[in-house]
C-alpha cells in the first residue's frame, strides 16, 4: 500500500493553485516506482503572473520594517519544528534517503530561517567622512529586486529554505522552481511561509520543464539575480544567460571532493567518521568525499576498516527504521553509478565491496569501494554523485594535494591529521571553498557554504549569503 503523499501545487501570488487543465507529470516513490501524485507545470500565463506577482511584492516587501520580517521568519522557524515529521516522511517518498535523515534535514532548516531573521536585523550601510564640512557621503545596501532560484533533488528542503531566508530576509522577492524529481518539500515551504503570514507575491513556487522556466524567468526584465544549485553543465548554461543579460549569480555546482588521510592521522577514527559521511544520502551530496588519497604507510589500515564499515550499511526502503541508506533519487542514477563501476573495471581497478544493482525494483545500488583506480578513469575525473569511493595511495604530501587539486572543481575538501604543520600546508593550499580538517564543519546556517574554480562562486550560508541580494548605493549630499 502506498503511503499518504500530499497534493502537489503551484503557488503564484499566495493562491496554492491545483492542475486544472494544465500538463502535469508523475512524481515516483524511489523505493518502488510507483506513482505517488502529479506536479502541475506552471504555463507561461502563470510563470507571467509570478513575476508580476514579485515585482508588486517588492515595492511593498523592500520598505518593510527588518523586524518585521525578522518576524515571519521566526514563525517559519516554529512552524518547521512542528511539521518536520511529515515533510520529512513526504521527503522519504519522492527522494528515497532514510526517514531520520529526511527529518533531520527538515529540523535543522529551522535554524537557516532564525539565523536569517537575526542577521537581516543588521545589514547596516556606513557612513563615509567628507573632505569638506558641508558634504555628507552615505553607503546604502539596498535589495537587489526580484530573484530566480533553483533548488536541487537531493536536499530538498535544505536547499530552497536557504534562497528563500536569504532572499526574503534581504528585502528581496523570489520565484522559486523546485526538483520535479522531489517537489513535496518545496510545496511544504510554501505552506510553512504562507501561514506564517509572509505578503502575497514574496514568494512564488512555479514547476515545469527546467530549460523553459529558466530562459522565461531569465530572461525577463523583471528578474534581477539568480541562485542555482545543480550539476556544472547546468550552471554554465544558466550563468551564459544571465550573463547575457547582465544578472547578478550566486552558483553552487558539482564537487568531487577529494579527502586526504596524512601518515600521522587516526587512522580508525578517520575511516569511522568517513564511511557513513560519504554514504549519507547515498552519496548524492554536493560535498560527498568521493576520491581518497591515503598515505602509503596506513593505506591498508584505513581502507580495510572503511571497507569494513561499508558493509554494515543497512540499503533498503527509507521508511524502514534499520535502513541506513536509502535508494538512488531515480532511475538515471542507477545507470550512471553502473557506467562508472564498468569504467573503473575496464582499467584494472579492483571493486572491493560493491559495484552493483540490488534488488529488480526500486533505485537500489550498493555503497561501493574502488581500488587503485586509473588517473584517466571516469572516477577520478568526473563527479560520480552516488555510492562510490575510490582509494589512492601516496608518499608525498605535497604530492597529495597537487592530486586532489588537479580538477577543475573547488568545492569541498576534507584531510584528516595530527600535525598542525600538516594542517597549516592543507588549509593553505587546497583549493576548495570548505576546507574541512579533522572534522565535517560545513553546512550550519553561520558559515559561507560554496566553491571555487567550476564549482561556483557566492554562498548560500553564512553573511555572505546576503551579498548576492544586496547593492550597493552611494549617496553623496551637500547642505
Amino acid at each position: 500500500m502506498t503511503e499518504q503523499y500530499d497534493p502537489l501545487t503551484l503557488y503564484i501570488d499566495g493562491e496554492f493553485i491545483n492542475a486544472g487543465d494544465r500538463k502535469s507529470q508523475p512524481v515516483f516513490d524511489s523505493a518502488s516506482g510507483q506513482v505517488l501524485g502529479q506536479l502541475p507545470h506552471a504555463t507561461s500565463s502563470d510563470l507571467d503572473r509570478a513575476l508580476i506577482s514579485a515585482q508588486r511584492a517588492f515595492e511593498t516587501w523592500r520598505f518593510e520594517s527588518p523586524l518585521k520580517r525578522s518576524e515571519i521568519l521566526r514563525r517559519v522557524a516554529v512552524l518547521n519544528r512542528e511539521r518536520a515529521d511529515q515533510i520529512g516522511r513526504q521527503i522519504t517518498l519522492d527522494q528515497g534517503k532514510p526517514l531520520a535523515q529526511a527529518i533531520g534535514e527538515v529540523v535543522a532548516s529551522a535554524e537557516i530561517a532564525e539565523w536569517h531573521a537575526e542577521e537581516g536585523r543588521r545589514i547596516y550601510g556606513r557612513v563615509i567622512p567628507a573632505r569638506s564640512p558641508e558634504i555628507r557621503q552615505m553607503v546604502l545596501r539596498e535589495p537587489i529586486g526580484v530573484c530566480a532560484a533553483f533548488s536541487p533533488w537531493n536536499f530538498p528542503f535544505n536547499q530552497a529554505m536557504r534562497k528563500i531566508c536569504a532572499a526574503l530576509a534581504s528585502g528581496c522577492t523570489i520565484i522559486l522552481k523546485g526538483p520535479e524529481d522531489s517537489p513535496s518539500a518545496v510545496v511544504a515551504l510554501a505552506r510553512l511561509f504562507h501561514d506564517a503570514g509572509l505578503p502575497p507575491g514574496c514568494l512564488n513556487i512555479v514547476w515545469g520543464v527546467p530549460h523553459v522556466v529558466s530562459l522565461h524567468l531569465i530572461e525577463s526584465p523583471i528578474v534581477r539575480k539568480i541562485s542555482f544549485t545543480g550539476s556544472v553543465p547546468v550552471g554554465k548554461q544558466l550563468a551564459s544567460l544571465a550573463g547575457l543579460h547582465m544578472k547578478r549569480m550566486t552558483m553552487e555546482l558539482g564537487g568531487h571532493a577529494p579527502v586526504i588521510i596524512c601518515a600521522d592521522s587516526d587512522v580508525e577514527r578517520a575511516a569511522d567518521m568517513l564511511a557513513p559521511y560519504k554514504f549519507r544520502n547515498a552519496g548524492q551530496v554536493c560535498i560527498s568525499p568521493t576520491r581518497f588519497f591515503v598515505h602509503d604507510s596506513v593505506y591498508e589500515r584505513f581502507v580495510s576498516r572503511f571497507i569494513e564499515r561499508t558493509k554494515e550499511i543497512k540499503v533498503g526502503p527509507g521508511l524502514d527504521p534499520a535502513t541506513t541508506m536509502g535508494p538512488l533519487a531515480h532511475e538515471r542514477r542507477v545507470t550512471e553509478m553502473l557506467a562508472f563501476v564498468d569504467d573503473a573495471r575496464s582499467r584494472g581497478s579492483e571493486i572491493a565491496t560493491g559495484g552493483e544493482r540490488i534488488g529488480s525494483s526500486g533505485n537500489y545500488f550498493a555503497p561501493t569501494v574502488i581500488l587503485a583506480p586509473d588517473s584517466r578513469s571516469r572516477l577520478m575525473l568526473d563527479e560520480p554523485f552516488g555510492p562510490i569511493a575510490g582509494m589512492v595511495r601516496f608518499t608525498d604530501l605535497g604530492e597529495a594535494i597537487t592530486q586532489a587539486n588537479s580538477l577543475p572543481f573547488g568545492l569541498a575538501s576534507y584531510a584528516f591529521t595530527e600535525s598542525s604543520r600538516s594542517a597549516h600546508l592543507l588549509a593553505t593550499h587546497l583549493q576548495a571553498g570548505m576546507v574541512n580538517i579533522n572534522h565535517f564543519g560545513s553546512g550550519p546556517a553561520e558559515v559561507p557554504f560554496g566553491g571555487v574554480k567550476e564549482s561556483g562562486y557566492g554562498s548560500e550560508g553564512g553573511s555572505e549569503s546576503f551579498d548576492g541580494y544586496l547593492v550597493t548605493k552611494f549617496v553623496t549630499q551637500m547642505n
